[in-house]
């Protein structure tokens, strides 16, 4: 018997939210805004973009082995800072690279939805990033998206290319200060991991209570090569919705997804897709969800479609408030024999044992469910340097974190 279509699934208007994500009326946001002076040096950036971008982990100091600005819709400030790294806005990568082409939306159709379909119909803008062959970079490529004026459409086009050999780490902070009371984030990646390469990708965002964002990502990874893509979200977003999609095309290729959510209002629908295509691959997708308010949808999927293939989904959460509610929708879909396919998902609230333990030496209530989440959101990741596996605790730590 065939299993039901989606469609056939979603029998209420709340199933369907949870199936096809919240909508956002393009029309409602300007598409144009007014353009910005290109900045040489990333210390005469604005005093407030600086803080924003520090706010979100990219500190564009010396230990960078490049950087990309963004403000609204124009590329304020890019630079390469080593050897092996090539860091452009994608307009100018478009016009300095022909076989730029043979990379341009081969991973994210132009017509996957409304919103990428919005993104092709607009002027590129984005960071082109290329680790080129065998370089392996030490510290990392560091950018800031910046939505600065109410009521934008900020639409973003970005192309990482690792070359084979190469090793490349990139931290990405999107963001927008305290004035913009509404706002629209749409970003388009298209990852190229060539054979042996290795990505370590950490996004931070941190937007307005009226932003929405819609993330919309392509990933291949050849043979040998892996990605670890972290995205870290402690801040209230009005609509978040995203669901990256990596195919691991070459033999041994390894993906590795870790999420960190902590929701105090508004609708946030994450996860990942993996498509294991090939012998000896693996891939891991982690999540850790805190919810003291507002919706979070966790979706995970991982397709295995030859022998051997390994894969493990995990989503677990703590719902503090029950102004809150956490939706765990893990999915496995085997296609060959002989699979090593997991998942586990778990919903629950903090441990009576736990919190009596800590008040016991001292801390009130509220400090210790404080160091509880603190805890369980301190997700180990894989394959960092260790700089930046502290540059991301310290976010996590640095964060007013509590219960309802």
């Amino acid at each position: 018997m065939p299993l039901p279509s989606i469609e056939e699934r979603a029998k209420t208007a709340k199933e369907k939210k949870a199936l096809y994500g919240v909508d956002v009326d393009l029309e409602s946001y300007e598409s144009e805004a007014s353009p910005h002076g290109t900045i040489e040096r990333a210390e005469d950036l604005p005093e407030e973009v600086k803080k924003a971008a520090l706010d979100v982990g990219v500190k564009l100091d010396k230990e960078t082995s490049g950087a990309y600005v963004q403000m609204d819709q124009t590329p304020v400030h890019t630079r390469s800072l080593f050897e092996g790294v090539e860091v452009l806005d994608t307009a100018t990568a478009l016009k300095k690279y022909d076989y730029l082409q043979d990379y341009w939306w081969k991973l994210v159709a132009p017509d996957a939805d409304k919103y990428v379909a919005d993104v092709a119909r607009s002027p590129p803008a984005g960071y082109f990033i290329r680790a080129k062959k065998g370089m392996k970079t030490v510290f990392p490529v560091k950018s800031c998206l910046y939505l600065g004026s109410t009521n934008l459409n900020q639409r973003v086009h970005n192309i990482i290319i690792a070359e084979e050999g190469s090793e490349l780490h990139v931290i990405t902070g999107c963001t927008t200060p305290a004035h913009v009371q509404r706002g629209l984030h749409i970003g388009v990646s298209e990852f190229f991991i060539k054979k042996g390469a290795h990505v370590s990708f950490t996004m931070i965002h941190s937007w307005g209570k009226e932003v929405d964002v819609r993330p919309r990502t392509g990933i291949v990874i050849e043979e040998g090569g892996s990605l670890s893509n972290n995205y870290i979200c402690l801040r209230p977003v009005k609509t978040l919705q995203m669901f990256p999609t990596a195919t691991l095309a070459g033999r041994g290729a390894v993906a590795s997804f870790n999420t960190v959510i902590y929701s105090t209002m508004g609708n946030i629908d994450v996860g990942s897709n993996v498509n294991l295509n090939a012998p000896e691959t693996s891939a891991e997708s982690i999540s850790r969800v805190v919810s003291v308010g507002g919706e979070v949808i966790a979706r995970g999927r991982m397709t295995g479609r030859v022998p051997g293939a390994r894969a493990h989904l995990e989503c677990v959460g703590l719902l503090l408030s029950d102004k809150g509610r956490i939706y765990s929708i893990p999915e496995l879909d085997g296609q060959s024999k002989d699979l090593d396919m997991s998942h586990e998902a778990a919903v629950g609230r903090i441990s009576e044992e736990e919190l009596e333990y800590l008040m016991a030496r001292g801390l009130t209530s509220e400090q210790a469910t404080s160091v509880i989440v603190r805890g369980f959101l301190d997700v180990e990741i894989k394959g960092l340097p260790e700089d930046l596996k502290q540059e991301i605790k310290n976010i996590t730590q640095r964060e007013d974190l509590k219960g309802s």
